[in-house]
């Protein structure tokens, strides 16, 4: 599941930051199921009014980890499952850190508020047709290129996301996840060098890590749309 860490679950706080966030690609975003961390939240949040939040930006609420024993009681009241938290949970500092999905094309947004990302929005140089990433993607950095391709010099680590409107160009290896097409044009592309990926996606029609790992695995490829399904080519 798809795991949203928050230090304020108010609805209107919510409301911004995860609009905004959908803004950027929202094809991709489409009915992603969310579980909400509550490991940085000390109040007992208003499940339902988040239920119905969530509802109008067409995401689906399944339930909260990490929780306490009043959370625990009142998620299990609005309908919503409690789970137990993972032992590796990757904490956020602002809401709209999401891990990565199982089932649904919904991919993990990454911290791009933190430290680390702005060091990496910062490299990124835009050109008139493209926008250029002079460095590796690492782990837990996003980059989205807006209207346009996005070009990699580097690698994407893993745990890295980079995300376009246009196609994508990675010249090192692909280990994290890569989203084309992010505002739903299927006639997008992903290449890259050294295909090791955690997710591939284009216009939100994605793969996860075990339905790449076949002959491609390892090689140069390409990954685009054909008759409604992603298929692999290896780049010669």
């Amino acid at each position: 599941m798809s795991v949203l860490h928050c230090a304020d679950l108010s609805v209107a706080t919510l409301q911004k930051l995860l609009s905004a966030k959908l803004a950027q690609a929202p094809a991709f975003f489409l009915q992603a199921p969310i579980v909400l961390n509550l490991s940085d939240v000390s109040q007992t949040p208003d499940f339902a009014s988040l239920k119905h939040l969530f509802m109008e930006l067409k995401l689906v609420l399944v339930g909260v980890t990490a929780a306490n024993a009043g959370q625990k009681a009142a998620a299990h009241a609005a309908g919503l499952a409690v789970l137990q938290a993972g032992k590796a949970s990757i904490k956020a500092k602002e809401p709209a850190a999401v891990q990565q999905p199982a089932q649904n094309p919904a991919a993990e947004v990454a911290d791009n508020t933190s430290a680390a990302n702005n060091s990496a929005v910062a490299a990124v140089a835009a050109t008139m047709d493209s926008k250029v990433v002079e460095q590796t993607v690492r782990s837990g950095q996003q980059i989205y290129a807006k209207g346009t391709d996005l070009i990699v010099k580097g690698a994407v680590g893993a745990g890295a996301e980079v995300i376009a409107d246009g196609n994508i160009h990675i010249y090192g290896s692909l280990r994290g996840k890569a989203i084309a097409g992010a505002s739903g044009d299927t006639s997008k592309r992903i290449y890259c060098y050294n295909l090791q990926a955690e997710l591939v996606s284009i216009a939100g029609n994605y793969w996860l890590s075990d339905s790449l790992q076949g002959k491609f695995w390892g090689k140069s490829a390409c990954i685009k749309m054909q008759d409604d399904s992603l298929v692999i080519s290896e780049l010669v």
